[in-house]
């Protein structure tokens, strides 16, 4: 159940893709009260579906006529399949760059008019963490990762303009169980704000094309929600309840991209195969 609303809005049949992944198995189980049927997939296996309102359907997102089948039947879609990391190019291809034009154009194909594109504060990763930035900054990505999902926006806000598929893009920053250092201090959102976000994110009418940071209520952001304020979404969490846990740890150089950019490490890895 919403931690946000007691009598959550409901599709009919809603699919999340990455359900195998570590947000994806966070909000297979977060999604189900916003659905009848909740559909789950991934190229990875998966625990079997829960009963009748959950669906299991392996996919290979490079797979365009599989990721066709995979969309048939559902009201909105929550793509966060993918490589998540940082990886050599040819892989990320395959996963993030093919796969989210295929779920786009099975989405046209299909008649789905609202996916949720779990984007990537990495979009921006070359800003540095001195820099306040709203939606409407230029891209600047940080790695191959950062270069699909910024792909994956354009590709969302062209479908809204050619075939009218709203999407709010949320650029993650990092949601897990708690921020793991210095620099997730400021990016971390966490699973309650995720999941009141995705909540806005399916349910709000007229969402045309929206970027939206994922972060929850930290002491000190560097990102800015104003173009995103029609979403309604008010973090409840914060970070500063782990600021002394963190700040136990041995300081970052100076000189560490953990400490300069935004994006981090990933500003820092590759190339592969040299």
């Amino acid at each position: 159940m919403s931690e946000t609303s007691p009598t959550p809005l409901r599709l009919g049949r809603l699919l999340l893709t990455g359900a195998a992944g570590g947000l994806g198995k966070v909000l297979r189980e977060r999604l189900r009260p916003y659905a009848n049927v909740l559909r789950v997939s991934d190229i990875a296996a998966l625990p079997p579906a829960e009963g009748p309102h959950e669906e299991v359907v392996p996919c290979n997102l490079a797979d365009k006529a599989a990721v066709d089948a995979l969309v048939a039947g559902c009201d909105a879609i929550v793509h966060l399949g993918g490589v998540s990391v940082e990886r050599p190019f040819e892989e990320i291809l395959e996963a993030n760059i093919k796969g989210v034009f295929h779920i786009y154009e099975a989405a046209r194909r299909h008649g789905v008019k609202r996916v949720v594109f779990a984007s990537s504060n990495h979009v921006i990763g070359f800003y540095k963490q001195s820099e306040h930035l709203d939606a409407h900054v230029a891209r600047r990505p940080d790695g191959y990762y950062g270069l699909s999902k910024s792909f994956g926006e354009d590709v969302a806000q062209f479908y809204y303009d050619r075939w009218g598929i709203e999407t709010v893009s949320i650029r993650i920053g990092s949601s897990f169980p708690e921020p793991a250092n210095r620099r997730m201090m400021s990016t971390w959102l966490s699973y309650r704000d995720l999941t009141q976000l995705m909540e806005k994110s399916l349910f709000t009418p007229d969402v045309k094309h929206t970027v939206v940071y994922g972060m929850s209520a930290n002491r000190y952001v560097w990102w800015d929600n104003d173009a995103a304020a029609h979403l309604g979404f008010v973090p409840q969490d914060s970070s500063e309840v782990f600021r002394a846990k963190v700040e136990a740890q041995p300081p970052v150089a100076p000189t560490d991209p953990n400490a300069i950019y935004q994006g981090g490490a990933f500003t820092a890895q590759g190339p592969f195969g040299d």
